[in-house]
């Protein structure tokens, strides 16, 4: 009976992990929809930054406008939850890997990190996080970390030059993911001149009132804005598609350990309830074994 009482506890553990899991995974597909949702409401105004840059690159020369930098920020997305499998070592690991191939150290480059558990590991591999940002809760919370990481680097360009790097997962199909890495400043010369030699798509050309030295600036301020939002939005739909993949795997070896486990209960159970009829029997067996030469005499007497 103790091994029956400690199955039954077993039993109930794993059904309330189940239970557990299967609510996680619940969030993680909702949290999902949210941020892509997100990311493709984004899709029209990056496109309108993107022609108003077009519309002042036009007729200007780029000469200048992307200096040569001489420190270098990384900024990197994780993740504040765990149970996402290894989304954040994954990504500290790229991080490393392409300053290294970028002919860089980590531990030259300054360090900014959003999410705690991503904190942990990033002071292991750059010795130290130069700035901490804590992740948003929802699509609504986006906007706030954004405009505190835009301040924080106006605030560290006023030390020197530097381009700033953004490093972060991005979904992929299957709820699998992919670690990605994007110059945010300066702005990629290669990317503006190409910009700048596309055909206008409309028939009348675009005419710009402000002057260079305002509509440039604003218009990449804008860029740097709806680059870091989207950036943000597709590593909370990354870190919530691994969570789902982790809870999927959990559930499925959950589900076999049930089934395990009430295998070995009713197996157990029957083993039991057999002892306990042959002990019946051995009983009743002994009980009238005894009866037999007394019943016997007695009707040899009459």
């Amino acid at each position: 009976m103790p091994a029956l009482q400690q199955l039954q506890r077993k039993i109930r553990s794993a059904a309330d992990l189940h239970m557990v899991v299967r609510t996680m995974k619940a969030l993680a597909a909702v949290s999902i929809r949210q941020y892509e949702d997100a990311v493709r409401a984004l899709d029209g105004y990056y496109e309108a930054v993107e022609l108003g840059l077009r519309a002042v690159l036009r007729d200007h020369p780029l000469a200048g406008c992307a200096p040569q930098s001489v420190a270098t920020v990384a900024l990197i997305l994780g993740s504040d939850q765990g149970m996402a499998g290894r989304f954040n070592e994954a990504m500290l690991d790229f991080a490393v890997d392409w300053l290294r191939r970028d002919g860089n150290r980590q531990e030259t480059a300054e360090c900014w990190v959003a999410g705690e558990k991503a904190a942990g590991g990033a002071e292991e591999r750059f010795g130290k996080v130069d700035a901490f940002f804590v992740l948003p809760t929802s699509v609504q919370g986006i906007a706030a970390i954004v405009q505190e990481v835009l301040l924080r680097y106006e605030k560290r360009s006023t030390q020197g030059l530097c381009r700033l790097l953004l490093f972060h997962n991005r979904p992929l199909a299957a709820a699998a993911y992919e670690q990605q890495c994007r110059l945010l400043m300066p702005p990629d010369e290669n990317w503006l001149r190409q910009m700048a030699g596309q055909r206008w798509p409309g028939r009348c050309l675009p005419m710009v009132p402000a002057p260079w030295q305002e509509a440039f600036p604003a218009l990449i301020s804008e860029y740097l804005f709806v680059t870091l939002f989207r950036g943000f939005a597709t590593s909370l739909a990354a870190e919530n598609a691994a969570r789902l993949a982790a809870m999927q795997r959990a559930e499925k070896n959950i589900e076999e350990l049930q089934a395990n486990l009430q295998a070995r209960y009713h197996t157990l159970r029957q083993t039991v309830i057999t002892e306990e009829l042959f002990d019946i029997i051995s009983g009743f067996e002994a009980l009238g074994g005894a009866q037999g030469p007394m019943a016997k005499a007695k009707k040899t007497t009459t």
